[in-house]
């Protein structure tokens, strides 16, 4: 895949180096003739975060925000069976588009709606820790201290 990054194609003293670079000076381009252009700061602080995931050993996908997926390729993202993203679909929970007779759903609207679902998630779990909490069932062994 031409748009991913395994950090395990590097040394680790070779993003170390880059790190350290990025870290101390803001990078800049160089042409052919000696011209120099220093990196907008949007793309110098992508960079940072890209080497900075990759010295933690992951792997970067760069992909643009109105990237189609299939109906497949968006429930495993979502982490949901297929069948179950098609209702979510159908339901109007996420928008989605057709080509010829397929569905395809923009990678920007799958982001939108799994931060909606995991805002909505650790709201649930906070009201739920709430009602525990002032019902008096809640008991914490710890101590901060897990050796």
């Amino acid at each position: 895949m031409e748009h991913r990054i395994d950090s395990s194609q590097f040394e680790a003293s070779e993003i170390d180096a880059i790190l350290e670079i990025v870290r101390r000076k803001k990078p800049a381009l160089v042409d052919p003739e000696g011209h120099r252009t220093e990196l907008p700061e949007p793309l110098f602080k992508m960079l940072i975060h890209i080497v900075e995931q990759m010295k933690q050993g992951r792997a970067i996908v760069m992909m643009p925000e109105d990237e189609t997926f299939t109906t497949q390729a968006a429930a495993n993202f979502l982490g949901v069976s297929r069948q179950h993203l098609v209702d979510l679909l159908e339901d109007g929970n996420i928008p989605y588009h057709k080509v010829g007779s397929h569905r395809r759903v923009y990678f920007r609207d799958l982001k939108e709606y799994a931060g909606n679902r995991d805002a909505n998630r650790r709201k649930t779990m906070d009201e739920l820790f709430d009602e525990v909490n002032k019902a008096g069932k809640y008991e914490s062994d710890y101590t901060g201290d897990e050796r």
